[in-house]
């Protein structure tokens, strides 16, 4: 039997209280850009160096043009780190690889909601199987999808470029939506309702995830910004010096 860490149950601030501030901001590393032959070292060097989930990008060859990785990938990283695995499917469909990647060790799975022809019961699936559970947003989708499932979500992921591809451009567009969003989930915990993380994926750097942040993220996925580099410890320690900053105002 697979023993849950406890780390696992404590990803989201149990508090319903809405902040003064954002929430403390994490940054999850994408392995898309990692080197893959010798993945379980660099999910434990950039963990070393302090991220705070991995992100793990899951992409079909059908709902976006490109062919990744899968739940025994998952399954092999699970025992070289304690931090939360972040799941983002793009497949079509979603529940067949819902029950897979949470037995693989996932903790948080974000589905987009045009793969999946029934929302509800896909978000209702990933919690039944103990992960968190959330929506992503590619740029031209809408966030009306969120109006009957805030109660049922954790995690809203708002693509800063268009699915499929890593070592994209940020799309300037993604700031405005980010401030919509982040004024949702703060009307949803005034009502009472349960934290939702704000998170962005795409084109996330040092020169703009300041700007990000203001707009109201605090969940930063970056891929090659990260494991581009020969010094992960550096940049994210410049990550978070930039988030400082825009905490400061």
């Amino acid at each position: 039997m697979r023993v849950i860490p406890t780390w696992r149950l404590h990803i989201m601030p149990e508090t319903t209280k809405l902040p003064d501030t954002l929430p403390v901001p994490r940054i999850a590393p994408s392995i898309l850009s990692a080197d893959f032959a010798r993945l379980g070292e660099e999910v434990r060097n950039v963990v070393a160096a302090g991220a705070d989930w991995i992100h793990f990008d899951v992409m079909d060859n059908h709902y976006v043009p490109n062919l990744t990785i899968g739940p025994l990938v998952c399954e092999a990283i699970r025992p070289h780190v304690n931090v939360p695995i972040d799941v983002h499917l793009m497949v079509d469909p979603v529940d067949a690889l819902i029950p897979s990647f949470a037995k693989a060790g996932a903790n948080i799975i974000t589905f987009h909601p045009e793969a999946s022809r029934h929302v509800d019961r896909s978000l209702a699936l990933i919690r039944e199987h103990g992960c968190q559970a959330g929506l992503v947003f590619n740029p031209a989708t809408p966030l009306e999808w969120l109006t009957h499932v805030m109660d049922k979500i954790d995690v809203i992921l708002l693509m800063s470029v268009n699915p499929g591809y890593g070592g994209q451009s940020f799309i300037p567009a993604t700031l405005a939506k980010l401030r919509q969003a982040r004024t949702l989930i703060n009307r949803h915990i005034e009502a009472g309702g349960q934290p939702i993380s704000l998170e962005v994926d795409g084109g996330v750097k040092i020169d703009n995830i300041r700007e990000i942040r203001a707009a109201g993220a605090d969940t930063f996925v970056a891929g090659s910004a990260i494991f581009g580099k020969p010094d992960y410890h550096a940049v994210i320690k410049q990550m978070r010096e930039q988030l400082a900053l825009a905490d400061i105002g």
